[in-house]
């Protein structure tokens, strides 16, 4: 009996064997593990990030809402704060112009308001005393002081020495052009009567006059600047005034 002779296998050559069933269901068994495994995986992960991301929000919650529900309460404060503001203390007075030595009260620049307020006479006087002048040339040259009532006071008559309260308006006698006025001030002129703090023809003029009169006063040359005034600013040669007798400072005079 010959024994079977295999013969050898070729160079090269693998052998193949195919998978059975059971090695087949054990693999996708397995692979269906493994996706299964992978997939808890990523929801743990995407769990966990979750987690941190709404625990962030939660402490910057913790941080910002304070914060906003706080605004409102400042809006609304605001205004009461603002109400209780109060407007700055007025300053304490003003001082009083006075008229230089020897000279009437000095000529102003015209306002654009003449008749403001604060010129207005304050008190019981006649109506027309709240209204400002007007004070026309005469075109002649008066040889003495002339004092003129136009309106009647019926207060104080004005002593020498006494500081008292007088609009008014002062222009050249002969052509009628005014070099001053208290009215463009704002308010009346305060100075003493009788002692040499005005030109003569106030000094003069105003002494004897009550409290709430308006006088005309046509002054020569020789009781106002003069002719020819050493300064050039002070009007030359006969002047008209019409002053208004406002009020006395209480305490003055002899």
């Amino acid at each position: 009996m010959s024994d079977r002779v295999q013969s050898p296998e070729q160079p090269g050559s693998t052998s193949q064997r195919r998978p059975t069933k059971q090695e087949r269901r054990a693999a996708a068994e397995a692979a269906a593990a493994r996706a299964s495994a992978t997939r808890v995986r990523r929801q743990r992960l995407a769990g966990g990030i979750a987690g941190v991301v709404l625990v962030g929000l939660g402490f910057a919650a913790l941080i910002v809402l304070p914060d906003v529900l706080d605004r409102p309460a400042e809006s609304t404060a605001a205004p009461a704060s603002s109400e209780q503001t109060t407007a700055p203390e007025q300053p304490a007075g003003t001082p009083e112009p006075t008229a230089p030595a020897g000279d009437a009260p000095s000529p102003a620049a015209p306002s654009e308001n003449p008749a403001s307020p604060q010129a207005r006479p304050q008190g019981d006087f006649d109506p027309r005393l709240a209204e400002r002048p007007a004070v026309k040339a005469d075109g002649g040259k008066p040889s003495k002081l002339v004092v003129t009532p136009l309106i009647q006071g019926t207060g104080p008559a004005v002593q020498r020495g006494q500081t008292i309260a007088v609009n008014y308006v002062g222009v050249s006698f002969q052509t009628g052009k005014e070099f001053g006025a208290s009215w463009d001030q704002g308010e009346p002129l305060q100075t003493q009567i009788g002692v040499g703090a005005v030109i003569p023809g106030w000094d003069q003029g105003l002494v004897g006059i009550k409290v709430g009169s308006r006088v005309q006063l046509d002054i020569p040359a020789e009781l106002a600047y003069g002719e020819k005034p050493a300064d050039s600013s002070r009007p030359a040669g006969p002047l008209r005034f019409v002053v208004d007798v406002l009020g006395i400072k209480p305490e003055t005079g002899q």
